[in-house]
């Protein structure tokens, strides 16, 4: 349960971060993204693999780090989380918002390409900094993981919102953001790029296809204690 609890914490203050840096239209929005993901994930990573991304949880499944049921929890949890944030931030914020941003004509595929393209990167670095076993022991991986989010914000932010995360697409549209009508856009294309994600990393690392024992969760930023919550599962 304290897996699932991680994952409604950390992906709550993602989309709060999101909401009220967007609505607000804080020039500085991508930095403040990018970096509450990063403390996020360093404040969860031992305890839950600090998902907050049902895109990221596919991918983990498709690698075969974490167990259908578990990712289905993982999931729940996350778009719960999410709501609550959404509902949280049209609590705090009652002044004007931005229009919503909705796709028609070429704008579809443009936003679909870019969201499969981020999301794919994102699911990318988590698979190789904080699954990998080249990587026993780094401390980078939520510098890595929130710097390519912050990066992709940046980038393609303007084309199609730079959601990347089907959590933040539908807190999004709960909170006026994103139009209903532009949902299935965003959440086919995440799904996509976190499943294309662990079949580039498998077909990179057929070394590491095997499942790795864990460890007790120390705390610390090692590779057996970041990942001990999902190979339980």
């Amino acid at each position: 349960m304290r897996r699932y609890a991680a994952e409604s914490v950390g992906t709550f203050f993602l989309v709060l971060t999101v909401g009220i840096a967007v609505t607000t239209m804080n020039v500085a929005a991508p930095v403040a993204i990018g970096g509450v993901l990063m403390v996020m994930v360093y404040a969860a990573g031992h305890v839950s693999g600090a998902h907050f991304n049902p895109a990221v949880t596919v991918a983990v499944l498709v690698r075969g780090r974490i167990s259908g049921p578990a990712a289905g929890g993982y999931v729940v949890s996350q778009i719960a989380g999410a709501l609550l944030a959404a509902v949280t931030v049209r609590l705090i914020l009652t002044g004007p918002r931005p229009a919503q941003l909705s796709f028609t004509g070429r704008q579809i595929a443009m936003a679909f390409a870019v969201e499969v393209l981020f999301t794919f990167a994102l699911a990318y670095v988590v698979l190789n900094v904080a699954t990998s076993r080249s990587h026993p022991e780094n401390s980078f991986y939520g510098v890595a993981i929130g710097g390519t989010v912050m990066a992709g914000a940046f980038t393609v932010g303007a084309i199609s919102g730079g959601a990347f995360n089907p959590a933040v697409a539908l807190g999004g549209a709960v909170m006026g953001l994103f139009a209903w009508s532009a949902i299935w856009v965003l959440l086919v294309a995440e799904v996509v790029g976190g499943a294309l994600a662990a079949t580039v990393f498998l077909a990179l690392n057929r070394d590491d296809r095997g499942p790795v024992a864990s460890a007790p969760s120390t705390g610390t930023a090692s590779h057996d204690s970041r990942t001990a919550a999902v190979t339980r599962s």
